[in-house]
């Protein structure tokens, strides 16, 4: 049984995309190896905030239904680099059930330890569900706060999160907490004010506008002040009545500004800030069926999202989208899904490979029923090829993902196959 500071995986667990057939064995050692990290690293693995994604990388592995060797594979390929976390100061913890000595511990990496710690304790008292209400979709100013914190490190805490509720692993939900506690609150502080401004732009929240007209929109701005993304983000509206189509919207919008923003003659490559908009669309699949999670709060997430992603799009500076880059890519291997699943879990990376190509494959399967409506670009075979890109744009070789359109550095295509 999975607890506060216990990871147990099961092989009868249905995520919300996961490839049929796990083995007991697979749960066993994916368990096993998840737990070790818990126990013994940090949420950063150096001391300038580069994350720890062992839990994101096991946990896509074994949805992927990956062989025990092939976890074992991602966690030696991971764990030499990763340090312990600080020593824990029981005094600390004690202090952070005090609301105002909470505050003052916020968003300083070396209270990580303290704060898993404080919020397993939490959860033991009042269970995970309960303590996500509190802390985070309250609507008051500490739960504001840390949800502010959660879109911050590249998204890398609702990440973490989406992974610990997606696989109904407390513990995971635990240092996804710890880990936003410990991010800055700056980075995705516009979230708030353009939430503000949305209210104030639609009060009863109706738009019919897509998520790829705004796309659009911010490509053809060439002003771009600095209130732009406040101009584009209150324009962002999602409806109890749409509110699930809005999600498959988002995925679809995702995954096409991240696929498309290609660079002729440059090789395939996708950008490294942009993949995790994608990364992180397939959790909002998983919260859409989280009982405890209000409807209200499931609208208020999805439109954070959905402003991030145009804050991602538009910084720094939105890219020309190239449809046919997608519609006719052709791949040497031109794999099934299956087999791109079998490319993709060996191979040797940090876990960013295999989000990826689960994310995609997940957005093929929510998109289906939508294909013929308005903003919905991705459809029928673009998203296997889209995996193929995956693919085969890590496996070309250095650089794996291109970095805020440095060009430059990625090498030209293979002329004899333009």
């Amino acid at each position: 049984m999975s607890t506060s500071s216990k990871i147990h995986l099961s092989p009868s667990q249905q995520p919300v995309f996961y490839v049929p057939g796990i083995s007991s064995e697979t749960a066993d050692v994916a368990s096993e190896l998840l737990q070790e990290n818990h126990e013994k690293h940090h949420i950063y693995f150096n001391y300038a905030g580069f994350h720890n994604h062992i839990a994101h990388h096991l946990l896509s592995l074994f949805a992927l239904n990956a062989t025990p060797s092939e976890l074992r594979q991602g966690w030696d390929d991971n764990v030499s680099y990763q340090r312990p976390p600080v020593p824990l100061k029981e005094s600390i913890v004690t202090d952070m059930h005090n609301p105002k000595k909470y505050k003052t511990y916020l968003g300083s990496e070396k209270y990580y330890h303290d704060f898993l710690i404080f919020f397993q304790e939490e959860m033991d008292q009042k269970g995970w569900q309960e303590v996500l209400n509190e802390y985070l979709f309250k609507g008051d100013e500490r739960a504001d706060d840390m949800l502010v914190r959660m879109f911050g490190g590249i998204l890398h805490p609702i990440i973490h999160l989406g992974f610990g509720v997606e696989f109904e692993q407390p513990a995971i939900i635990a240092e996804a907490l710890a880990q936003a506690a410990v991010h800055d609150n700056w980075e995705a502080a516009h979230l708030v004010e353009s939430e503000k401004a949305a209210k104030a732009h639609s009060p009863d929240g109706r738009s019919d506008t897509t998520i790829v007209q705004l796309l659009n929109e911010i490509y053809a701005d060439t002003k771009r002040s600095s209130g732009g993304k406040a101009k584009y983000a209150s324009q962002v509206h999602v409806t109890e009545a749409n509110l699930e189509e809005k999600t498959a919207e988002m995925i679809n919008a995702a995954v096409y500004f991240t696929g498309a923003a290609q660079n002729p003659p440059h090789q395939v490559k996708f950008d490294f800030w942009n993949i995790h908009a994608v990364n992180l669309s397939i959790f909002f699949c998983s919260f859409l069926r989280q009982p405890w999670l209000s409807t209200p709060n499931k609208i208020r997430l999805l439109e954070w999202k959905i402003r991030i992603d145009l804050a991602m799009y538009t910084s720094p500076r939105p890219p020309k989208l190239l449809l046919d880059e997608i519609t006719n890519y052709k791949s040497k291997k031109d794999s099934s899904w299956e087999d791109i699943f079998k490319r993709v879990k060996t191979y040797h990376d940090d876990g960013h490979a295999c989000k990826l190509v689960r994310a995609i494959a997940n957005g093929e399967q929510v998109c289906k029923k939508y294909e013929d409506k308005d903003g919905f670009i991705i459809k029928g075979d673009m998203w296997r090829k889209l995996g193929n890109m995956a693919i085969d744009s890590v496996e070309a070789g250095s650089p794996d993902y291109v970095r805020s359109g440095a060009w430059s550095s990625v090498p030209l295509r293979d002329q004899s196959r333009l």
